[in-house]
């Protein structure tokens, strides 16, 4: 999977410059020029070079405590529950800050005395900075930590689609070999124009399922090979009446989605079922799929098959959830011996 750009190291350090650059500028940027006093002109340069010189041993020694913090001290005490070695190395961090800048003074401002308003100064600093360097630490490990739950959770969700997908091919195939042999048994002549349609749904199981979207059309056509099939086994014994309309848009759907509610139609509305009828509908309009299959069924003998029936719709709707989750319905209803199935998917 490529790295966005905002996450790459080139970005994120630059980034880091930027801030630290606008974050020690604010004194300058925040200063009023109303510094006017009754010293010398060259006091007040010298006095202006050596302010630069602290400015920067401090600033320098602030980044070194930010990322001291947040990459050794958090890591190292604070996730493993090292709380006062923790405190311990801050207060001794803090004191060395403080020392640190007693000595810079006196280096460069030799004439001046002991003043505690600076070390306080510092102080509240030392906080500001130790307490954002936490602060960025802990939030980013959260979002890493965050973002790779997800990572795993899309890998298994894949797998897990792949195992799904993968089930079907055989059970499908299962099924039309099995219309295959009772042509064969019959010695029918639909048998080669069956394999004929046989061999178009086998290439697309082989050359199209694999992707993660086909389109619509081709979709369609699968299923209209594999009720073609049906019609030639069953001939005038089951009434199947498919109706559909050209798409006015290339949609795009998961592969082998419909075949299962369709497979399922079939098995139960087929056999000891008085008047067998197979209604099947398919439209797709304004970003938004209708499917819609309903089958007479025999609910004696349905129970025998649905011991028998396999993966058929608990796969499907597995797949449902965890493709389209809320931009998908499925009703399901069974009412005076007809089994009727509404789909309806949002496909933008």
């Amino acid at each position: 999977m490529k790295q966005p750009w905002y996450s790459r190291r080139w970005f994120v350090v630059a980034l880091h410059i930027c801030a630290w650059a606008l974050l020690f500028s604010l004194p300058y940027l925040l200063r009023t020029v109303s510094d006017h006093d009754h010293h010398p002109q060259h006091d007040k340069d010298d006095k202006s070079n050596a302010g630069t010189y602290v400015s920067i041993f401090m600033n320098l020694a602030w980044v070194a405590l930010f990322y001291l913090n947040a990459f050794v001290l958090i890591p190292r005490l604070i996730y493993k529950k090292r709380y006062l070695q923790f405190t311990g190395l801050h207060v001794l961090l803090m004191l060395c800050a403080i020392l640190e800048f007693s000595i810079l003074m006196k280096i460069f401002f030799s004439d001046l005395g002991f003043d505690l308003k600076p070390a306080l100064f510092n102080f509240f600093i030392y906080l500001f900075i130790a307490a954002l360097s936490t602060a960025y630490k802990l939030i980013s490990d959260k979002i890493n930590a965050d973002k790779l739950v997800s990572e795993k959770e899309n890998e298994n969700l894949k797998t897990e689609l792949s195992f799904l997908r993968s089930q079907v091919s055989p059970h499908f195939m299962f099924n039309v070999l099995n219309n295959m042999v009772a042509l064969a048994r019959k010695k029918s002549d639909l048998l080669e124009p069956s394999l004929i349609k046989l061999s178009s749904l086998m290439r697309y199981m082989l050359y199209e399922a694999d992707e993660d979207k086909v389109s619509l059309e081709k979709e369609a056509e699968y299923l209209q090979s594999y009720i073609d099939l049906q019609r030639q086994r069953f001939g005038k014994n089951v009434e199947i009446n498919f109706s559909t309309e050209p798409f006015t848009e290339n949609y795009q759907i998961e592969p082998m989605l419909l075949i299962p509610f369709v497979e399922n139609a079939f098995k139960h509305g087929s056999g000891i079922v008085e008047d067998a009828q197979i209604d099947i509908s398919l439209i797709a309009k304004n970003n938004i799929l209708q499917f819609f299959v309903r089958n007479k069924y025999n609910p004696q003998s349905s129970e025998t098959k649905d011991k028998t029936s396999g993966i058929g719709l608990t796969n499907v709707k597995r797949r449902l959830n965890l493709l389209y989750k809320s931009n998908h319905s499925l009703l399901i209803t069974q009412k005076d011996n007809w089994f009727t199935i509404s789909l309806q998917l949002n496909l933008h």
